[in-house]
């Protein structure tokens, strides 16, 4: 009996660990504060309890992610709700499974002390875009609400270099910089800027950043298991966001400077606290703003754009 005994202790002490599932994912960009809750769940070992092993990876390219996911060579992507609508009518099979950041960080950007205090004021300027598209939809919707269109304006696209456009003057506005970072960056470089918060400016609220699956591979467990431990990380951050920002930037030199300290803060109460929790009406609204806008052809239902995975 004894001998039964320590026999079985020993297989259990020296089994091997169960292999946990692998899947990969695909951030939208460079490693930043905007990841904070991917990047807390790896290093305090939440997806490790989840039974995840997890492989997070910059692109080269941020059009990349979204199609990567779609061709079957991720399990996640991080992306973009106003991009998201565009890119399941041009035929990729996305769907939303997930929220990172669950607010607007896109603005209009002017200099503080520039010539523009109103939208209104754009009338016969350049205003600086990157992506074209939604971002063009975004700057028109703002442009109506003062009685302009953009008709009334010079577009230029100054690709992703959208602060330093503003600030040599090559452009007297940009469209799409990140208020957690560009306004951050323009001061720390002494030509202080102003947003104009879109969803102040008669754009629809919606999902700045979320995450994307393919609905025909997807493993929808996978996937809910990952943000069960994005949301035990998020959690985390909230109660110890001091604690969590040693963490995330001990993680890279890169991510130990001004710039990323302060996105750090100005990012940390715009998380999902619920990443699986999804507004219906938010995705409604957001897709019948597109096609008003004329950039889709038809009106696609809700299920067919974001899904609560635990429903799965």
């Amino acid at each position: 009996m004894k001998f039964t005994l320590f026999a079985t202790l020993f297989a259990l002490l020296t089994a091997p660990a169960l292999a946990q599932d692998r899947m990969t994912v695909i951030l939208d960009w460079f490693i930043n504060p905007d990841h904070g809750p991917i990047i807390i769940a790896q290093e305090n070992g939440y997806f490790a309890e989840a039974g995840l092993e997890v492989e997070i990876v910059a692109p080269a390219d941020p059009s990349d992610p979204p199609k990567m996911v779609a061709a079957g060579q991720a399990d996640l992507a991080i992306s973009y709700q106003p991009q998201l609508h565009m890119q399941i009518h041009e035929g990729l099979p996305l769907q939303r499974v997930g929220t990172l950041v669950a607010t607007p960080l896109s603005c209009l950007l002017v200099l503080a002390d520039g010539p523009i205090q109103t939208p209104a004021d754009l009338a016969g300027r350049k205003v600086g875009f990157s992506v074209g598209g939604v971002e063009e939809a975004v700057l028109g919707a703002i442009l109506r609400t003062h009685g302009l269109t953009l008709d009334d304006i010079d577009l230029v696209n100054v690709n992703w270099s959208l602060s330093p456009s503003l600030m040599s003057g090559q452009v007297d506005a940009v469209i799409g910089a990140f208020r957690n970072f560009e306004l951050n960056q323009m001061d720390i470089e002494g030509v202080p800027g102003r947003c104009f918060y879109v969803e102040e400016e008669g754009l629809p609220p919606y999902d700045e950043l979320i995450y994307v699956a393919n609905p025909e591979t997807m493993d929808a467990d996978l996937i809910r298991r990952f943000l069960a431990a994005t949301e035990k990380a998020t959690q985390y951050i909230v109660n110890h966001p001091q604690d969590s920002w040693n963490i995330f930037a001990a993680t890279s030199p890169e991510l130990q400077d001004e710039l990323n300290a302060r996105a750090w803060v100005d990012t940390l109460p715009r998380f999902a606290l619920r990443p699986t929790a999804m507004d219906v009406g938010r995705y409604a609204r957001f897709e019948a703003f597109l096609a008003e806008a004329g950039l889709i052809p038809a009106i696609n239902p809700v299920s067919a754009i974001a899904i609560d995975v635990t429903a799965q």
